[in-house]
């Protein structure tokens, strides 16, 4: 056909393609700032409106202004109008400016109008297999011995060459930028500081802890042990830490007993065991703010029970039924189980590595 005749026509219509940017995953701006997404949606409607004619957002049926229509005007006048359609809204902005944010849109979607700098959390422009890596190097430090970055860093290149096939030197950040991601993924699970509390992190449930319904005080009784991070004088005059041991009764969330020693045995468990029966006495020097007889509970009546209460202190006398304890060498030792079974209480020692099946002791343990 003649172009003389083609352009003559009256029905020529000249067809543009508009390049689409990629579609942006399901909550891709989480995590950043809310004006820094806010920035970025804003530059997407003034972005696609310069690409399709028509700002992201409108309506369907909206028709493109006569400016920014593509089928007759050009994208760079296309782009020098939305530049000065910007500069008479109050946004000086330039022609390049409007350029580059076009590009960065058609190459990275939404998230590409937002600045690098600001998306370094989300992994940046790292390639996802290295993200990947990471998270399973980190995961394999839990029982190995605490390492460094550096040595993260050389157990990922040895797992993206044998997982992938790929030279780690392709697709491996900067040092600092690896630093930097390595930090942010193992950011509370103590990756590079305290071994013991990294695996007693990593041995915590992904749901919530259970819940064991108690109906009587005594009914269900942890018992745990835990070093003070305090400084102690001994009875032989050494200064040194001293260890802590209670149970706890679950049914009234009081502390039936407690123990004080500077390593924990197992006779003083089985004293533990001993201070729960009976009655704490008032020591010189209480308040008498602190006797039984001030308190809230039964007092005449458990006189007519035991004399030993008319002078104790307000700390209710528990007969454990259960005890639950971890596997601590003191609380499986043949002591402390013979003790349990002469005054009729049920041992029940917890599965190994399951702290979380006694969380009220350990919580009053650590946070004490």
């Amino acid at each position: 056909m003649p172009v003389a005749e083609l352009l003559a026509d009256a029905s020529l219509a000249v067809l543009t393609r508009c390049p689409r940017a990629p579609l942006p995953a399901r909550g891709v701006l989480d995590g950043l700032p809310a004006e820094v997404a806010g920035r970025a949606q804003w530059w997407e409607r003034h972005v696609t409106e310069v690409l399709a004619g028509v700002p992201a957002g409108s309506p369907p049926g909206t028709v493109a202004r006569a400016e920014y229509d593509p089928l007759r005007v050009s994208l760079r006048q296309r782009e020098l109008g939305k530049v000065a359609e910007l500069r008479a809204a109050g946004e000086p902005v330039s022609l390049a400016t409007v350029g580059r944010m076009r590009r960065r849109y058609q190459g990275g979607g939404l998230l590409g109008l937002v600045d690098g700098r600001l998306r370094r959390g989300a992994g940046g422009a790292v390639d996802g297999r290295v993200i990947t890596a990471i998270e399973k190097a980190v995961a394999g430090e839990t029982d190995r011995s605490t390492g460094t970055v550096t040595r993260l860093r050389w157990r990922v290149a040895r797992s993206l060459a044998a997982e992938y096939d790929i030279d780690p030197a392709q697709v491996m950040p900067p040092r600092a930028t690896f630093y930097r991601l390595a930090a942010q993924i193992s950011a509370g699970r103590h990756t590079f500081g305290s071994a013991p509390t990294r695996r007693s992190l990593a041995q915590r449930p992904d749901g919530p802890f259970g819940v064991v319904t108690v109906l009587r005080p005594g009914e269900w009784c942890p018992v745990d042990s835990t070093p003070l991070d305090v400084r102690v004088v001994l009875d032989d005059g050494t200064v040194d830490r001293a260890e802590l041991t209670m149970m706890v009764d679950v049914a009234t969330r009081t502390i039936a007993a407690a123990v004080l020693r500077p390593t924990t045995k197992a006779v003083d468990a089985s004293l533990l065991l001993a201070r729960a029966l009976t009655p704490e006495p008032m020591r010189p020097g209480w308040p008498d703010a602190l006797r039984m007889s001030r308190s809230v509970l039964p007092h005449q009546r458990l006189v007519a029970i035991d004399e030993r209460l008319a002078c104790a202190a307000a700390r209710p006398v528990i007969v454990p039924e259960t005890v639950v304890c971890d596997h601590g060498m003191v609380y499986l030792s043949q002591a402390f189980r013979a003790a349990c079974r002469a005054i009729g209480v049920n041992f029940q020692p917890t599965h190994e590595g399951s702290p979380w099946e006694k969380p009220q002791v350990a919580y009053c343990t650590s946070s004490g």
